[in-house]
Order: C-alpha cells, then structure tokens, then sequence
C-alpha cells in the first residue's frame, strides 16, 4: 500500500498555516500540480520531493512513511508466523494496529523478535541434541561419572566393616569422579553456548538492517575517509591492484601473493582470498578475479588506514550486541572499498551518463555486475542522490544471502522470496540480465533488473557456484534507466503479478504458490 504522501503534504502545510500558491511557488512548481499531489492524483518523488520536505521543515521520510510501510511489513512477518496464523486475525490487521497505534505495533514486532531469537536458540539445542557428536560423547562422559560416583558412595554406604585405606581410596575415586564431570560439565555448556551463539544470527541481521534503513544507506563519514584515501592513492599512481599492491607492501609491510591452490579463510573454510596476520600476507587463488583482487586489496587498505572511522561507525544504539557489531563492521569495511573503487561524485555522474546501465559502468571501472549494483545502492547523498534501489542476492537453492533495503519494498532478509521474482528466473538464462516489470497486490509496482554470475574454476573438480544478484526501484524511476526502454510504463496489463513471499501474499489463485496464504479463506484478496 503506497502511503498517502499528498495527504501528508497538504495536512503539513495547513499546520504551517501555508497557502497551496505560497508553497507551489518556493518548490518551482504550479499551484494546480500541488493541487494534483496533495489529492493523490500525481505520483511525486526526487528532487521534487526533497524541495517539498525541505520547505516544509520535515524528514522526506516523514512524508513518504517509510518507516511506517516497513512496520507494516515486519507486523506482516510476524502475524504469518504459524503460532498467530489461525488467531483469525483480519488479513488487514497490520495497517489497522499501525495506522492507530504504531507504539503497539512496535512493540509487538520487538516481542516477535524477541521470539524468533529464543525459537532460533531452542532449535539449536535440539538440533545439538540430536545430531551433534561431540555432545552425545560429552553425555556419555557425564553419565559415566555419575556411574562411577554412584557405585563408590554404595559401597561406603552399604560396606560399614570396610579398613581405611579402602574407605580412603573410594573417597578419592569419587573426587577424582566429580573434578572430572566439573570439567565435563563445562564443556558441556560451552557447546551449548557456542550453538546459541550460533543461533542468534537473526538478530545481528535484523540490526544490522536497522542500521541502513536508519542511515537510507548512506554514511557521509566513510564517504569523507574514502575521499581522502583514493586522494592519497591516486597521487602515488593509477588506482587499481598494482598501485594498491605497492602501497600496502611500502607503507604496511603486506605483502601479496597470488596462485594459491586451496585456500582458507578466518574460519577455516575453503575461499577465494584472505589475510594472514601472521605472516602479512593477503593471498588470492589463481582463479580469483581482476575485479575482487582490486576491491577486497582496497578494502584491507580502507580497514588498516581508517579503523577509528569504522570504529565510530558502529557505536549506534541500534547495535546492541557483539555480534551485530561484527556484522555491521564487516558490511562497512566492504561500503568504505565500494566507496574507494567507486569515487562518489565521479561514479554518480558516469551512472548518470549511462542512465545506470551496469554494464558500463562494470567496464569504467574494472568491476564486477555485484559490486556495481552494490555502489549504486549508496547513492543516496541528498544533493546527488541517485535512482532509489533495492538490493537482493541468491544462491541456486534460492536462499537469500545478501541484502539491502528499499523505502516502501522491504526485501526478505532470509529464507525465500517470492518465486516469480527476476532475481530466480535469471538462472535459466546465465550471465545475461534481465528485466522485469512487477505489480504486487497492494498496486505497488517496481522494476527488477537480475543477473546470474560465478566465480572462475581451477580444473574439472572445482565446482561453479552461480549466484543471482538483483536491484529493485519503484517503476517511477524506471525511465532514468537503459532496462525501462522499450517498456510502455504506463500500461500495468503486462505486469507480472507478484507477492513479497507466499505466506505474506494475498494472491490466493496464484499457481506458483509454495505455502499457505495469511490471509483468510473467502477475504478480497485485492486488499493489503
């Protein structure tokens, strides 16, 4: 549902006791347009939009209800979940509770969160309890102790005639039994720990979201840190790996090595490229790309000449965990490289010129169809802002991997979305992008743009793994880009019909559907 910006408009310029021509005339528009967008009647975004805010005295965001539309979503999410599923819940009861009392929806969706993080940690016990080696080993330690120490206190308990060397030597076996089930003990809990550790993936991820919807996905002081490295950079020799190689190798004693068969990260799993602490080392597989040498060298770059700008980059109440912390600072470290590969100003002036074909931009800039689509996310600077995107990617089982939000299309954080969706499709057409136009229930309608890509084999046993990538844009901005020509916009008939997941879309005769709908059987599905 979109939210009512021309209402918004209108009711806060009665407030500031403004007239319709007083107004029209400070934004540079006509006094019967603003007529037309205070009734809903014309669609209002950009520049446009920041003029009317700005004049106003208001947050863009107030007028658009950002924040309210992604309530409404995450209310959604949790009324599908199956413990309310059959609470006969109107299928309109999100926009209700949200539209009358958002400080109880907020409140709902901190205690559904709340949930999801105990039902996460729950299953993770269960799941240790059923599967895990090493704890079914620990038990069996524990219940032999506890054995061990049953069978000496009866014999000291039911032998009373027993000569004190032998009472000494039971006594000392169920010492030696009970330091021993002390030690199993805490391993024991520890394994528990590290799987509720584990568990709670969920939460840093939903933070970390928080945080970008809060920022609109722009930090002005990574921004800055960037500009100022790529200066530096850029006065020592052309910017890419070779000038990047001798400036971490002269000024930090890193040096590069490249050809590495089999490597592994931080973690222990096997990866393309990593830094070695101890050896001061950054190492590449052979098969390891042009475009990821030159980003992940300036991201290492980034994160050893400006670590207090991450540092404070974190320091959000939104954080409210290591973990979160961690992610936020590994998805900041990889926006400060985009932001050095990808110069702001320069880069939104060629996405500009190219009316954001990814294409072009890939070859400007000697990068990858990712890494382009990640840049022109961030381009949200209030005074050079570009077209609003929506970011998305997939492995082949069509679990969501990566994300970023977009005002008024708040993409799934995990599991699936829906199937119809470009971002799936664009596997059975490889290293080809594709197009789409999509109308969801509410009347909303975007324009999805996916590509599938995979990273380089060593040999016939290295296995490929394709990934999908995809950006989202309300179709208002669609005509800015190359992927809207030859679209007749206007006409909505050739939409394709879509949801945001299928237990969160109302489409009750959609025949691609994988799990039931929220809404009630018989209710419009028409209506949001």
């Amino acid at each position: 549902m979109r939210a009512p910006i021309g209402l918004r408009i209108s009711t806060r310029r009665k407030a500031l006791e403004q007239s319709q021509a007083g107004l029209a005339r400070q934004v540079g528009i006509s006094p019967s347009y603003l007529n037309l967008i205070e009734a809903n009647k014309r669609e209002v975004g950009g520049t446009l939009l920041r003029r009317i805010a700005e004049h106003l005295g208001i947050d863009v965001g107030d007028l658009t209800g950002e924040s309210e539309h992604r309530l409404i979503h995450e209310l959604e999410e949790a009324l599908a979940d199956p413990v309310l599923r059959n609470a006969g819940l109107p299928h309109d009861a999100a926009h209700a509770l949200v539209a009358q009392n958002p400080a109880v929806a907020q409140a709902l969706v901190t205690l559904y969160r709340a949930y999801a993080s105990a039902s996460a940690t729950a299953d993770a016990y269960a799941h240790r309890l059923r599967t895990d080696p090493l704890l079914s080993e620990l038990l069996h330690q524990v219940l032999s102790g506890i054995t061990g120490v049953r069978s000496s206190a009866e014999i000291l308990e039911d032998v009373p005639d027993l000569d004190e060397p032998e009472r000494d030597r039971f006594i000392a076996a169920i010492g030696r039994e009970t330091r021993t089930l002390s030690e199993v003990a805490r391993n024991l809990i520890g394994q528990f720990d590290n799987a509720s550790e584990t568990s709670r993936s969920a939460l840093p991820r939903r933070e970390l979201d928080d945080l970008i919807f809060a920022s609109d996905n722009h930090f002005p002081a990574l921004e800055a840190a960037a500009e100022s490295l790529r200066a530096e950079i850029d006065a020592t020799g052309p910017f890419g790996e070779e000038t990047l190689v001798g400036m971490l190798e002269a000024q930090h004693g890193i040096c590069v090595v490249r050809g590495v068969r089999e490597g592994r990260d931080a973690r222990g799993y096997p990866a393309q490229y990593g830094f070695d602490e101890d050896s001061r080392a950054f190492w590449f597989r052979n098969t390891t790309t042009y475009a990821t040498r030159q980003f992940q060298l300036a991201r290492l770059f980034g994160e050893i000449r400006s670590p207090g700008v991450l540092d404070q980059a974190i320091q959000s109440p939104i954080l409210t965990s290591n973990a979160s912390r961690s992610a936020a600072r590994r998805a900041l470290s990889s926006y400060l490289a985009g932001a050095l590969v990808f110069p702001y100003l320069d880069f939104f002036q060629s996405a500009e010129a190219a009316r954001y074909d990814i294409d072009t931009l890939r070859e400007r800039y000697s990068a990858s169809f990712e890494q382009v689509a990640h840049r022109l996310v961030t381009l949200r600077h209030p005074r050079g802002a570009g077209v609003p995107f929506g970011f998305l990617r997939s492995d082949p089982a069509g679990r969501l991997t990566k994300h970023f939000p977009l005002p008024g299309l708040l993409l799934p954080s995990s599991g699936h979305a829906c199937p119809l969706w470009a971002i799936f499709t664009a596997f059975r057409t490889p290293d080809s992008t594709v197009r789409q136009v999509v109308q969801f229930s509410s009347g909303s309608r975007y324009m999805f743009i996916a590509r599938t890509t995979s990273k380089r084999v060593a040999g016939f046993s290295d296995q490929a793994m394709p990934i999908s990538v995809m950006l989202a844009c309300d179709v208002l901005h669609a005509d800015r880009t190359v992927y809207g020509d030859g679209l007749d916009l206007a006409d909505a008939r050739a939409d394709v019909p879509v949801g945001p997941a299928c237990r969160l879309c109302t489409r009750i005769d959609c025949p691609s559907r994988q799990e039931p709908a929220l809404t009630p059987s018989g209710a419009d599905e028409g209506r949001l």
